[in-house]
């Protein structure tokens, strides 16, 4: 037989960390808003896909919902993100290839974060790009991951608690105890 001997926990330990459950956010990622430039629909998935990918690494997040997802309508402390480009240069891989002066491919989003009845608690301009080596999707990778870390290094409000549910006796019978006295 083996024995295990775990060391003893206060009771204020035990008690401190069951009574404060730390509530985190959840985000819901809209699909990409392609704005007035012109960028082809295999970026849009792209961006979308790796800001799915990099949110979720990020551990800022309890839960990452796609844009539709119906799990995300029952959860309470949701966040929901909007992506906006609002610059693109298409780049040429043979000019990066060739040259490491010109060919870059570059991005430019507006992000924001907003709660379900739409109040932004964050909002910030990010750039992706991709300047040597790699191919022009490369960009939309490096832009979620300049996203993710945006995010993860703000400060965003505390989820609110949900607020107690008051039967609607408990006015009237607060009512007739003030009469009482």
């Amino acid at each position: 037989m083996i024995f295990v001997t775990l060391p003893p926990q206060l009771p204020a330990q035990t008690a401190a960390a069951k009574s404060s459950p730390e509530r985190q956010w959840s985000v819901q990622v809209d699909k990409i808003d392609p704005g007035d430039v012109v960028l082809a629909s295999s970026f849009q998935v792209a961006i979308y896909e790796n800001l799915l990918e990099e949110l979720g690494k990020t551990k800022r997040f309890k839960q990452v919902f796609r844009d539709g997802d119906r799990n995300a309508s029952s959860v309470a402390d949701l966040l929901v993100l909007k992506t906006t480009v609002q610059k693109y240069s298409p780049g040429s891989e043979t000019q990066r290839a060739v040259t490491t002066v010109s060919g870059a491919t570059k991005l430019n989003v507006r992000s924001q974060l907003c709660t379900r009845d739409g109040n932004v608690v964050l909002e910030r301009v990010v750039n992706g790009n991709v300047r040597f080596l790699g191919s022009n999707l490369r960009a939309t990778h490096n832009l979620a991951r300049n996203v993710a870390k945006t995010i993860k290094q703000s400060a965003l409000p505390e989820p609110t608690l949900p607020a107690p549910a008051q039967s609607s006796a408990a006015p009237s019978v607060a009512a007739e105890l003030a009469g009482v006295r």
